[in-house]
């Protein structure tokens, strides 16, 4: 039996172009899931992976739709091999029924662990960049320096509750909590 398996990372994208690719290539069942692969948890895999017994050929349309990293790449195609059951990565052209297959498979997996790395290096040399220039990352702060330092003043008042403050401020009383704790001002 052929089996394949789509996935996306979030919600708002869309299986569609993955499952016309494995249809095309004759896959009778297909698993699909909205679900960033650094989750481990994801639900579908499991079910397509428990389905799949020795002759079947299980196909992506890409490696990192299967596997964020190299361990878990080779780790899912591993036990796939040892239940006699072949891989096929469609973008990359593998298919692990032969020994060229193998290799590249191998060659491949490396190669995008290598390059997820690039990203992940890139990204924190671009925010501490950011850093040094001044810039802050993050969600915008709730209350400014000078609603956090009238907060502080109305406080000072005895018949004046944190939640008539919030309220003043539309936040939460948690995020008036937070916001006093963490101040400078």
């Amino acid at each position: 039996m052929h089996v394949g398996y789509a996935r996306v990372s979030t919600e708002t994208q869309d299986t569609a172009l993955q499952i016309d690719a494995l249809r095309a290539m004759g896959c009778e069942r297909i698993y699909q899931e909205s679900i960033s692969g650094s989750n481990r948890e994801r639900p579908e895999l499991a079910k397509c992976l428990d389905v799949l017994r020795d002759g079947d050929t299980l196909t992506v349309w890409r490696l990192d739709r299967l596997g964020r990293s190299l361990k878990d790449l080779v780790s899912v195609v591993s036990d796939l091999e040892a239940r006699g059951v072949e891989f096929r990565s469609l973008n990359e052209s593998i298919d692990t029924g032969s020994a060229g297959g193998k290799l590249i498979f191998h060659v491949f997996a490396a190669l995008a662990e290598f390059e997820r790395a690039l990203v992940r290096e890139r990204t924190r040399a671009g925010l501490a960049a950011a850093r040094a220039r001044g810039r802050k990352g993050g969600r915008p702060r709730k209350l400014s320096p000078g609603q956090v330092r009238k907060a502080k003043a109305m406080l000072l008042d005895p018949d004046m509750t944190k939640g008539e403050v919030a309220r003043h401020f539309h936040v939460t009383r948690i995020t008036l909590n937070k916001t006093l704790a963490n101040s400078k001002y």
